[in-house]
């Protein structure tokens, strides 16, 4: 298979995009959180699947990292860029949990969005 050269500012958009992710989940910024969010899109996990709206709901109304004094340890794993659309993996450590995210994106009408989020919450595994 050919690779196909990745756009400059695509990948700088895209990073953006996870920026105020974080962001938005730390400060629990629903504002922006749309912002970045297709309005279709769904949240999955496993035996969980979560309109946008729901999810957004549940952020505004609880409260936030920030105001708990946790840490913000959100970290970007990996970002695949195929022309108009992407995978990002990142890591959110989140009040008690521990998750990985998987969201996907697409570029269209020129503007990137998330259209889909799916995650799992990696349990510490005692012996």
């Amino acid at each position: 298979m050919k690779n196909t050269p990745v756009n400059p500012d695509d990948f700088a958009i895209i990073t953006g995009i996870v920026n105020d992710y974080f962001d938005g989940l730390h400060h629990g910024d629903v504002a922006k959180l749309t912002s970045i969010f297709h309005a279709d899109a769904w949240l999955k996990a496993p035996g969980i699947r979560r309109s946008l709206q729901a999810w957004l709901t549940d952020v505004a109304n609880r409260p936030t990292p920030k105001q708990q004094g946790r840490s913000f340890e959100f970290k970007l794993l990996s970002l695949d860029i195929v022309q108009d659309q992407a995978m990002v993996k990142i890591h959110c450590p989140l009040f008690n949990f521990n998750y990985i995210d998987y969201l996907g994106l697409l570029k269209e009408n020129g503007q990137w969005l998330i259209v889909n989020k799916m995650y799992s919450d990696l349990k510490e595994v005692t012996g």
